[in-house]
């Protein structure tokens, strides 16, 4: 995730895990990215991709699967980064996108799980509608 604070002309690298070698491949400069907090199901920020995707296997991240190296990346720029306090609680948006309605509503946590996700536009406006709506109250 981004610091807070990270806005402005910053310019970061993020690293897709080697199984996503097909859905990375169709990332373009313009596509944005919505940061999804594994373990506590928050949304935490929206980034635009900047630029191709590119494979470089310098260690980027720590994971728990020995050896993953995240090689399939892009550079992005932040465009929202929520404080921890302001992250959006997904069990509260997750009824209203179309995306989950996929999975029975038990079970909408299956529409997370994974490194990468294509989700309709609405629900992306829906998101980044609920994250403005945080930063605006700030």
């Amino acid at each position: 995730m981004f610091p807070s604070g990270a806005l402005g002309s910053v310019s970061v690298e993020f690293g897709f895990k080697s199984t996503r070698r097909r859905e990375t491949s169709r990332m373009a400069p313009g596509d944005k990215l919505i940061f999804y907090l594994t373990g506590i199901m928050k949304f935490g920020g929206v980034a635009t991709v900047t630029s191709q995707v590119f494979e470089d296997h310098t260690p980027l991240f720590k994971s728990k699967r020995a050896g993953e190296d995240y090689p399939f990346r892009v550079r992005v720029q932040p465009d929202i980064v929520l404080r921890p306090e302001q992250y959006l609680d997904v069990k509260e948006i997750a009824p209203r996108l179309a995306y989950t309605k996929k999975w029975p509503p038990e079970h909408w946590r299956l529409a997370f799980q994974g490194n990468l996700h294509e989700i309709p536009e609405e629900d992306y406006h829906l998101i980044r509608r609920e994250m403005e709506a945080v930063l605006s109250q700030a």
